[in-house]
Formats: structure tokens, sequence, C-alpha cells
């Protein structure tokens, strides 16, 4: 429950706040990535949905790097909130 309700803080925002901000973007690429796992569950042999899927993966990654090294207390918040591992620093 507690995805939901932070989900839906973040719809009702998604107008007033800037959606270019890194939290919002990372919120949209989890949520196409939870709805892309979702269907490859189903469709195991989508190898184009399967390629898209490791595209946003690697693109939340990479927004998730930039924030730990910018704001490490906003990406610990983020990935909080949104139940997501902590990646791998290099």
């Amino acid at each position: 429950m507690v995805k939901n309700s932070f989900i839906s803080i973040i719809s009702q925002k998604e107008n007033e706040e800037n959606r270019g901000s890194v939290e919002f973007q990372v919120f949209s690429f989890t949520t196409k990535i939870r709805r892309l796992t979702s269907h490859l569950e189903l469709h195991k042999k989508d190898s184009s949905s399967q390629r898209g899927l490791r595209k946003i993966l690697g693109k939340r990654q990479r927004l998730l790097a930039y924030l730990s090294k910018k704001n490490i207390g906003r990406y610990k918040e983020l990935i909080g909130e949104l139940g997501i591992r902590e990646t791998k620093t290099r």
C-alpha cells in the first residue's frame, strides 16, 4: 500500500511540479518497468519488449547514479519510497 499511496501523491503533483525533475523521471521509468515486466511474464519471447525494458533499466540506473552523486539524501528517500534496490556505485 505504501507504493500505491506514493504513486497517487506523485501523480497528483504531476501537474504542479516540474516533470523534468530526476525524481519524476525515475518514477515514470519505474512504472514503465513494472508494466513491461508484467507484460513479459505473459509474453516470454517478445524480444522487442525485452530490449525496451533493458534500455529503460539503463536510463533509470544512470539517473539514479546521477542523483546519488548530487544529493544522497534525496536518492535514499526516493529508492525507499519506490521500493527499489540500491544500485552499486563504482
